[in-house]
């Protein structure tokens, strides 16, 4: 159940909106919207509209106090996918702005690259990749690359079982591997052993997937401890955001051979890129490209006009974030 108070939703049914892209998005976003009253964006460094009643954002992007107050009549903050660290929700709430997000919309995408990149790693794909294309596969197969270890039988931990971190496990469970978990709290319905510590659950694993929600409180969470407990042999994926890795100390331990490999679709300073990571031979690296599939950005734009529709008709929005919803609905 969505607490109201003391959120405004002084919309009567059927309103027209002033809704504001804060960054640009595919050009069916706008067309989807646009039903429901007049679109602009993307928000640069001008002075946005004072009418603006919707404001649709990443969770990457930054929607601070500062922010709400160039928007005095914001309403509605709707974040276009799951996240939505970059939004001041003490702000918003002070100021009676609703949020809402697009919870679980780009999960399977998110967690397909996430195999891929664990696969890309495990099997050295972009290595034999360029084995092949410049021209050195020749001779018998002694002299062929080295042999890798397989992924059958090792162990992955998987670090947050949201929606996406669900799916990973189930994906990666798949390849004959064991799974175990690690999270905020634990979850009764879920098949795999759960550790109370990330530490726990790094010790335990060769394989740690980096699937949790990033914020304030966990910033750098997966550090040099973590890291190390995967051994010289262990891989570490991340599909999820930046912030969770201790990038100074991945580098370091990736460059000392004290971690095998790392799969990284997300980095610290986006899309800014250390030059270390760049040049590392054991680092598969992708920008930020886990929910940027056909199929997850329609199900993100239907969330997001599911939101706006609802706000605009004066009914409560159907994904709230969870600090918005009411703790006893």
């Amino acid at each position: 159940m969505l607490c109201l108070h003391p959120f405004r939703y002084s919309v009567g049914a059927g309103m027209t909106l002033s809704i504001l892209l804060a960054c640009p998005f595919p050009p069916a976003l706008a067309e989807r919207l646009a039903p429901f009253g007049t679109v602009s964006g993307p928000l640069s460094g001008g002075t946005p509209p004072a009418t603006v009643d919707v404001l649709v954002t990443m969770g990457t992007q930054t929607t601070d106090a500062a922010l709400m107050d160039r928007l005095p009549g914001l309403q509605l903050v709707c974040c276009y996918g799951s996240g939505y660290e970059g939004v001041d929700l003490a702000a918003a709430r002070a100021r009676g702005i609703m949020v809402a997000h697009s919870p679980g919309a780009n999960a399977a995408a998110v967690a397909d690259l996430a195999l891929a990149l664990l696969l890309a790693a495990v099997r050295q794909i972009p290595a034999a990749d360029r084995f092949v294309r410049e021209g050195r596969w020749a001779g018998p197969p002694v002299t062929r690359m080295p042999p890798a270890r397989g992924l059958t039988g090792r162990r992955v931990g998987v670090f947050g079982l949201g929606a996406i971190g669900e799916r990973i496990a189930r994906r990666v469970a798949g390849f004959e591997t064991e799974v175990a978990y690690h999270g905020r709290t634990r979850k009764a319905e879920a098949p795999w052993a759960y550790y109370p510590t990330l530490t726990g659950l790094a010790q335990w694993a060769d394989v740690l997937m980096v699937a949790a929600r990033a914020d304030a409180t966990n910033r750098h969470v997966v550090d040099r401890e973590v890291l190390a407990a995967l051994g010289t042999d262990g891989i570490v994926v991340n599909i999820a955001r930046g912030s969770l890795i201790d990038e100074a100390a991945l580098i370091d331990l990736l460059q000392s051979g004290a971690l095998g490999a790392a799969g990284l679709d997300v980095f610290e300073r986006e899309p800014t890129v250390p030059e270390a990571l760049r040049g590392l031979p054991n680092v598969v690296l992708a920008p930020h490209i886990g929910g940027n599939t056909l199929d997850a950005h329609a199900a993100m734009q239907a969330m997001v006009t599911a939101n706006v529709a609802a706000f605009a008709n004066g009914r409560a929005v159907p994904t709230p974030v969870p600090e918005m919803q009411d703790p006893l609905g």
